[in-house]
């Protein structure tokens, strides 16, 4: 069976101004596949509020840091956006990274690099949104919030904001090697 992909979209740099553009191809392209799950990353709100309102009616999962990872107890993610996209019908996960817990901790103490972190470097090749969509993506499905039977598309970004969207078919994270990419629908030149 031959599939028929899309046209790639190339943002000439990293921007929140990204941001509506990358909502817009991914629900396009969600619409044309027939895709319902949305994996979003935030890390304060803004872009998961944007992307639950967008995507209003789809199975919408916000992934932001884990509770202490801007210092002791600090949750970035604000009440008010955590409501806001509830309202809207999105879900909030937060979780540690997938790339980056234990083994940052080794790092740290011990000043050597852990497996989990060069696979988040290998993958910042591609851009820094595509490392965040392969780990929100590993992160929802090991908290149960999306199926593994079934493509989503994932949307991450550079910093603040949205620039990078891919469908994906997503797996648990002791099953990593198995994480497909399957499309690129958007994502910076670098």
């Amino acid at each position: 069976m031959s599939y028929k992909m899309e046209e790639t979209v190339y943002f000439k740099e990293t921007s929140e101004g990204n941001t509506d553009v990358t909502l817009k191809l991914a629900k396009e392209r969600a619409e044309k596949l027939g895709i319902k799950t949305i994996v979003v990353a935030s890390t304060r709100g803004m872009t998961g509020v944007q992307a639950s309102e967008s995507f209003e009616g789809y199975n919408v999962v916000v992934v932001s840091h884990h509770t202490g990872y801007k210092g002791a107890d600090v949750q970035e993610l604000t009440s008010e956006n955590w409501e806001k996209i509830e309202a809207s019908g999105g879900k909030v996960l937060v979780a540690g990274h997938v790339f980056g817990g234990v083994g940052r901790a080794v790092r740290r103490k011990f000043k050597t690099y852990q497996v989990d972190e060069v696979i988040a470097a290998t993958l910042k090749i591609f851009g820094p949104g595509t490392k965040v969509c392969a780990e929100i993506v590993l992160m929802a499905a090991d908290a149960g919030v999306i199926s593994i039977q079934e493509d989503v598309i994932a949307i991450g970004g550079t910093g603040r904001g949205a620039d990078t969207a891919l469908v994906m078919r997503p797996v648990n994270a002791f099953d990593f090697f198995n994480l497909k990419i399957r499309e690129v629908i958007c994502k910076p030149l670098l």
